[in-house]
């Protein structure tokens, strides 16, 4: 050939290789059922093939590469299936869905220019190494994307290893500062501590830390054999036990870097087969057409690349077993792409060895059973507890079996409720609650479950009070690991490398989906003790974690105190006035309608107002208004943005404005609140999920009483309805410009402390310095500008972004940000020194030492390195405002059980609390809660909640 990788020695060549197989279940696990005919389940599958398709364009624009190849594993068996029949016995087959794109899948990467390879009887590993090392030989830079662990034994001085999904990076350094050892001790490092995934065994009872130590101090893996008499205690007797596997095990772990690759590669080792292609757009265009990627078929005109890099973040991520899960408008959205977005097995962090080696699980079925269970339960420091119920409506369902598990491997089921033809006779269900009861409900007896909110409500439609409930292993995953989905499955195959029986495998899926009480008893018994057995042994590996940080233990404690708060705001529910919210209803339909007319009198014709393209057409066409800007297929947009651009200068984009925010309110709020009112109790019962917001916020679902819109009258109106028994009223409590507060405490700026301090009104006081004014000689408009600066640069607000926001130009906005930080140096040195630490430690915390982590921070994509070096600057003021709002929520409920108030804490939005109090108790929450809420952490600055009373929600503010 020609093109040598050493022709420009100025500038080394790249070679950029994808691990196509891990690549395909991320995209697989991380994409929602998208089907090749939307709505038709019965349709071709395309979830995986449209994640890749993202995820590849994501990557070559991040990774500029002269050679490029995407390598996945072919089918049947390799060299180690022949050195040890074990290998991989323990994964869990290929998901059918996924099977079926594979080529489809293989299809389209060529179709993009990438080479594809597949090479029998060569793990896809096996191929990456070979080709990196005959790379690197040459002096090219190598960078191959992937998660996987163990590609990490091939990274020298020219090889690195990233994963772009969460912004690690793989380089010499890199792997010592992750692993405690170089990358030339991987291999040996690996043989010690074994692959659970693979179902390779390491050194029992030898982790990451014991193996780090041992080649920290001996040198290399031979070495410790050879000192293996020198070793002590039962990690030793381990290491001597296993002196004739390790030989075996380092085969098997070791990455070959050698194989033949000839009829698939055949000018190895120039390479020059896999210098990076172009797309095929014509074959593209018939391909994305056929499985239903109509907008990716109309985007290969014009900029398809930068339309898909866009849409590769935009991965949706679903509900999960046991576990909060929805979508959260409060969260800083840039901190991180969603929970779960791009794990798999292949991907996951080091697993924890379970403890589990043979597995013992009953069915109680007879007394003598029950109460031989009952006695250890009742002996045991901590019990994994969990229910299977009829319903995922905590407030509804009801309890169809239990299981327990009081040692790892070891656990046991009481069906009680299963109701299929010829269930075997099962104990009745009053009589096994009444004798569990007492130890329900002693608060000495410690508990422990997946999601315990969940199942204290459970147990609650049953009349049991649970108490003792001492962890959940979702605020432990939710506290270590926020950007990691916190599911059972997910964890205890992250931290164990253990799979189980899925619910639809026992129910199904869809409208064929069976009730739990359907279920066969003895899978409903494997299914559940496994769910309590893995809950013991997932605990058993993230608690020490917990244990040996003091602030995110601090965290752990806060999360788990608020777990038990919100089951009782939950369990209290809000009183809903039917009757008011009927006539808003009546009264928006009405305006609604009016709408439409004006609407259509100002267009000079009908049209359907909630459509995008007949708006369009009305907008451009007929009427010639100014194009704000575009879809990415090129069309003129109609979004909310453009909009309320248009409406400043004409009538009609206002009224479809209008009419949009009234048909969301009454469709969502005012037409459906009342219907959402339970029937035992008559009122609305939110569900708070907890283990979302990466901040630590909470959202509510189900339904979402954080998102009604109060900045419109009919918006506000609607908090009318949100009313109080006969004898009571509405009071409200929130913090008094919280985040400002934060923001004063953590940057320590002197201007700010002192306004705080001194009760001066910080807008005015921020005006007063920008505008070189007296305070008192301050206007309405400087106090207005004041106000949107102090609270934009909290989120990180550019000065195009400030121009924006007060319709002024951007030169006039830059001078306010310089005369704010003149006078408030503070502010500035923190946002400087925030950033930078977030860049070096990948993650900030908020005062109490919650960790908020920034994966895109060094990220090479501008916009997203901007977005998170904005969130850097955020996330602590409103992590550690979510923190104070649950310490307060916390400590008033604390109160109110220890004095036996009738007050009762009903809903929790943002930094405000909201009670039902009898007549008898306003004086109390007036006086108390405020001075309970100032007090629950000391700041720099003093903290302020007010409190608001009166008949419904509206009139408490």
């Amino acid at each position: 050939m020609n093109d040598s990788f050493t022709d420009s020695p100025a500038k080394p060549k790249t070679l950029l290789l994808v691990d196509g197989s891990s690549y395909l279940y991320r995209a697989f696990h991380a994409m929602p059922d998208l089907r090749a005919v939307p709505g038709d389940p019965s349709s071709a599958p395309t979830g995986a093939i449209r994640g890749m398709i993202n995820m590849l364009q994501s990557l070559r624009k991040e990774v500029p590469a002269d050679y490029a190849a995407c390598i996945f594993d072919d089918k049947g068996p390799t060299f180690r299936d022949a050195l040890y029949p074990e290998y991989k016995a323990h994964r869990s087959p290929m998901p059918d869905d996924l099977r079926s794109q594979i080529e489809p899948i293989h299809e389209v990467v060529r179709l993009m220019g990438w080479k594809v390879l597949a090479v029998p009887g060569v793990e896809a590993d096996d191929v990456i190494g070979t080709l990196a090392v005959t790379a690197a030989r040459q002096g090219i830079e190598v960078i191959v994307s992937s998660g996987d662990k163990d590609l990490a034994q091939l990274v020298n001085s020219h090889i690195t290893i990233i994963d772009t999904m969460n912004g690690r990076r793989r380089d010499v350094a890199g792997v010592e500062a992750e692993f405690g050892v170089p990358p030339q001790l991987m291999v040996d490092f690996q043989t010690l501590v074994g692959d659970v995934i693979d179902n390779v065994p390491g050194v029992p009872k030898v982790g990451p830390k014991t193996a780090a130590k041992w080649l920290q101090e001996y040198g290399s893996l031979d070495a410790v054999v050879a000192n293996a008499d020198q070793i002590k205690g039962v990690v030793g007797e381990n290491l001597k036990k296993s002196l004739d596997w390790l030989p075996l095990g380092r085969q098997l772990l070791t990455i070959k870097t050698d194989c033949d690759l000839d009829g698939w590669m055949p000018d190895l080792p120039a390479l020059d087969s896999i210098a990076t292609g172009t797309m095929d757009t014509g074959a593209l265009a018939i391909f994305y057409e056929k499985y239903g990627f109509k907008g990716l078929a109309r985007t290969l005109g014009g900029g398809a690349a930068s339309v898909a890099s866009k849409a590769s973040s935009g991965f949706g991520v679903g509900p999960k077993e046991r576990s909060d899960a929805g979508s959260d408008p409060n969260s800083v959205r840039q901190l991180t792409r969603e929970p779960g977005l791009f794990d798999e097995p292949e991907a996951a962090s080091d697993p924890i060895p379970s403890s589990v080696t043979n597995l013992h699980y009953d069915t109680i079925l007879t007394w003598e059973a029950f109460d031989r269970w009952l006695a250890k339960v009742q002996a045991a420091d901590l019990v994994a507890l969990d229910t299977e119920t009829t319903s995922l409506d905590e407030m509804r369902a009801q309890i169809v079996g239990i299981s327990f598990s009081v040692t790892p491997g070891e656990a046991a089921y009481i069906p009680l409720a299963h109701a299929y033809p010829d269930a075997p006779a099962q104990l009745p269900l009053a009589d096994v609650l009444a004798k569990l009861k007492p130890w329900l409900q002693d608060a000495s007896h410690k508990k422990l479950g997946q999601h315990v909110k969940y199942d204290r409500h459970v147990f609650a439609n049953h009349g049991i009070e649970v108490q003792g409930y001492a962890h959940d292993t979702m605020l432990q995953s939710y506290v270590l690991e926020v950007t990691k989905p916190h599911g059972l499955a997910s964890l205890a195959e992250r931290h164990l490398g253990r799979s189980g029986i899925s619910f639809e495998d026992l129910c199904g899926k869809g409208a064929n989906q069976i009730c739990f009480d359907q279920v066969d008893i003895a899978q409903a018994a494997q299914y559940s003790c496994e769910d309590s057995d893995m809950t013991l042994d997932v605990h058993r590996a993230l608690w020490p974690l917990l244990q040996a940080n003091d602030k995110l233990r601090f965290i752990y404690e806060l999360e788990i105190a608020s777990s038990e708060a919100l089951y009782r705001i939950e369990r209290n529910g809000v009183l809903i006035d039917g009757p008011t919210l009927a006539v808003q209803s009546h009264e928006l339909g009405q305006r609604i309608l009016q709408l439409e007319k004006e609407a259509h009198e100002l267009a000079g014709q009908p049209f359907n107002l909630s459509s995008p393209k007949q708006i369009a057409e009305i907008f451009f066409t007929k009427l010639g208004l100014p194009v704000v800007k575009k879809t990415p297929t090129g069309s003129p947009s109609t979004d909310d943005e453009v909009l309320q651009k248009l409406a400043e200068d004409y009538p009609l984009p206002a009224k479809i404005l209008e009419h949009r925010g009234l048909a969301k309110l009454k469709g969502t709020y005012t037409d459906k609140l009342a219907q959402l009112a339970h029937p035992r109790t008559g009122r609305v019962h939110t569900h708070y999920a907890q283990a979302i917001a990466v901040t630590g916020r909470l959202s509510s679902l189900e339904p979402n009483l954080q998102n009604i819109p109060v900045r419109t009258p009919e918006g506000r109106r609607v908090r009318e309805a949100f009313v109080a028994p006969p004898g009571s009223v509405i009071a409200s409590a929130d913090y008094s410009q919280i985040e400002l507060r934060i923001m004063a405490h953590i940057s320590g700026d002197a201007a700010l402390l002192l306004a705080f301090h001194d009760g001066i009104d910080v807008h005015r006081a921020t005006a007063s310095e920008i505008f070189g004014v007296d305070r008192a000689q301050v206007t309405s408009e400087q106090r207005r500008y004041a106000k949107v600066i102090n609270f934009g640069l909290i989120y990180g607000m550019s000065a195009y972004g400030l121009a924006k926001a007060l319709s002024i130009d951007n030169t006039a906005a830059k001078n306010y940000i310089e005369r704010y930080f003149d006078r408030y140096p503070g502010v500035k040195n923190y946002m400087e020194h925030t950033r930078a630490l977030a860049k070096r430690q990948g993650y900030v915390e908020t005062v109490f030492g919650r960790r908020l982590y920034l994966p895109e921070i060094n990220s090479p994509n501008g916009p997203r390195r901007s977005g998170a070096e904005r969130a850097a600057i955020n996330a602590p003021m409103q992590g550690t405002a979510a923190d104070l709002i649950k310490l307060s929520m916390v400590k008033v409920q604390q109160v109110i059980d220890e004095e036996k108030r009738a007050t009762k804490m009903i809903m929790q939005v943002h930094d405000e609390l909201v009670f039902e109090v009898p007549e008898s108790e306003i004086d109390w929450v007036r006086h108390e809660v405020p001075r309970l809420m100032a007090g629950v952490a000391h700041l720099k600055v003093p903290l302020l909640a007010e409190v608001g009373v009166g008949a419904n929600w509206d009139k408490a503010h």
